[in-house]
């Protein structure tokens, strides 16, 4: 079949307008979710907490934009190598670089930007608790902090970690291979340890 059949482009590019169609659809119902339940938890919960968990989404999103910047940089041979060793992970691991595009798709835009609303949506609500307890003469003050140490730690978290991704780029794609590999089996292990009992 050649390159140029119309018929292969066309699937190809039906193909391409579902995977689009598909992350729209649930980046909108994923963050969603999450700015819901995140905002739940927060309203209830004391402003040191509510800090504690706008730090983890902070964390989240620099750790997907790592690992999907990695994706794009990686070379698939060492990963040949690990797997023709059986090395646990490395199959998986070449299954994420042949839809790296895909990968850093989902990494990047989907969690980054649901973890960008929802950072932005929980700066917004300590904010309100502090100033529910605190008489300030600018509030505006509170709220612009809030925002910049959002974004600072955000833009800041990402530039470390994009320069780490590019220079261990083999390592992390390795460990998250290991991940996907484990949690695979684990369900296979721990049916097997049940039955043994």
């Amino acid at each position: 079949m050649s390159r140029s059949d119309p018929s292969a482009a066309k699937k190809e590019r039906n193909k391409t307008i579902r995977w689009v169609v598909t992350i729209f659809f649930v980046t909108i119902l994923v963050s969603g979710i999450i700015s819901l339940v995140s905002d739940a938890v927060m309203s209830v919960s004391g402003i040191l907490v509510a800090f504690l968990i706008l730090m983890v989404i902070i964390l989240v999103g620099i750790i997907f934009d790592i690992i999907g910047v990695a994706v794009t940089s990686a070379d698939e041979k060492p990963f040949h190598s690990m797997a023709a060793r059986k090395v646990a992970g490395a199959q998986d691991a070449i299954k994420l670089l042949r839809n790296a595009e895909r990968v850093s798709s989902i990494c990047n835009d989907v969690v980054g930007d649901i973890c960008g609303v929802v950072s932005g949506s929980a700066s917004a609500t300590i904010a309100a608790q502090v100033l529910a307890k605190t008489d300030l003469v600018w509030p505006q003050v509170i709220t612009l902090a809030m925002s910049a140490l959002v974004a600072g730690l955000t833009v800041g978290g990402k530039a470390i970690g994009k320069t780490f991704a590019v220079n261990s780029s083999t390592e992390i794609l390795s460990t998250v291979g290991k991940l996907i590999y484990a949690l695979h089996h684990f369900p296979r292990s721990f049916g097997k340890k049940k039955k043994k009992k």
